[in-house]
C-alpha cells in the first residue's frame, strides 16, 4: 500500500514541471460560485471548457475564462505545448486550472 503511494507521488513530482498554470488573484467573488463553475470544465479540453464558460450564465465563468485563457497562453509560450492538445487537470478556487497535455 505504501509503495503504490510512493509511485503515485513520484509520478506527480515529475510531471510538476510539465503543468502549464494561471492564478487569479484579487477576484471579489466567493469560492462557493467559482466552484460550482470549476466542477462543470475540470477535465474538458481547453477548447470545450472556453465553450462551456462562454456559454454558462454563472458570476464566475468571465473570470475562469479569463485564467484558463491565460494558462494556455502560458503553456504555448513557456513550455511549448499545443494549445489543442491541452485539458484541464485541476481546478481549485484558490489557485485556478493546472492543464495537461
Amino acid at each position: 500500500m505504501a509503495t503504490n503511494m510512493k509511485l503515485k507521488t513520484q509520478r506527480i513530482e515529475e510531471n510538476k514541471d510539465r503543468r502549464a498554470k494561471a492564478t487569479a488573484r484579487f477576484v471579489r467573488i466567493s469560492p462557493y460560485k467559482v466552484r460550482v463553475v470549476l466542477d462543470i470544465i475540470r477535465g474538458k479540453s481547453v477548447n470545450d471548457a472556453v465553450a462551456i464558460l462562454e456559454n454558462t450564465s454563472k458570476a464566475g465563468a468571465e473570470p475562469i475564462k479569463k485564467v484558463v485563457l491565460s494558462a494556455a497562453a502560458n503553456a504555448e509560450h513557456n513550455l511549448g505545448m499545443n494549445k489543442d492538445d491541452l485539458k484541464v487537470a485541476v481546478c481549485y478556487a484558490d489557485q485556478g486550472p493546472l492543464l495537461r497535455e
